[in-house]
């Protein structure tokens, strides 16, 4: 089994697309894919919430609880919300979740929650999480300015845990970069040492229009 686990520079920075880009690829080149995500908060708001948009991309008939184990109304840091909800966040629930996901497809691609050191509860968080469970990482990012910064300090945190860092994906990336954009990419190659891509503004309601996004 293949496996890959999406984490961001922070939240609303494009993890889902990237995780679900890398889904459809998978699911293009004939694996049967599973989907993991150990918590998805702001259902309440409108529109196509993470784990639905996972589950259609990778084709998959896992059903939500199988995916998301955790689901809050609250657009809020998953400890919170679940604090909202009368609960606590059991890392073995996640963990038991995400071993169950992986028995379920050729391929597995898990989704962080905000950012790696994002809380899902005490003394255990995103990156507590990506450790336990081993995939390399794919880093989701905006391309324009301030994200030098925020991508390498994800890198170092990643790398500071043992963690394999496979790519940095930033999106949207435009089709005519600007300057900032194309310099924001080299240095996070250079400085990172690390593969950058760009991933172009995605029509969420078609995937079989979607570029093709490697796990690794």
């Amino acid at each position: 089994m293949s496996a890959i686990f999406v984490t961001g520079t922070g939240t609303e920075v494009g993890k889902t697309v990237v995780a679900a880009a890398i889904a459809n690829t998978l699911r293009a080149d004939g694996a049967s894919v599973a989907v993991f995500k150990p918590a998805v908060t702001g259902i309440d708001d409108p529109g196509e919430s993470d784990h639905a948009l996972l589950r259609r991309a990778a084709g998959s008939s896992q059903d939500y609880d199988e995916i998301a184990p955790y689901r809050y109304g609250p657009p809020a840091s998953p400890h919170l919300a679940a604090e909202m909800h009368g609960e606590r966040i059991d890392p073995q629930v996640l963990l038991a979740a995400a071993a169950a996901a992986a028995a379920a497809g050729d391929s597995l691609v898990c989704e962080g929650v905000g950012g790696l050191r994002v809380p899902l509860a005490p003394g255990f968080g995103v990156r507590d999480l990506a450790v336990a469970l081993g995939y390399p990482l794919a880093i989701a990012a905006p391309p324009g300015l301030g994200t030098i910064n925020h991508t390498l300090l994800t890198i170092e945190s990643a790398r500071a845990a043992g963690l394999e860092v496979a790519k940095v994906v930033l999106t949207p990336w435009p089709r005519e970069p600007s300057p900032i954009e194309s310099s924001n990419r080299d240095s996070i190659a250079a400085m990172g040492g690390v593969r950058v891509e760009g991933l172009e503004t995605l029509d969420l309601a078609d995937p079989s229009g979607w570029p093709r996004l490697d796990p690794a």
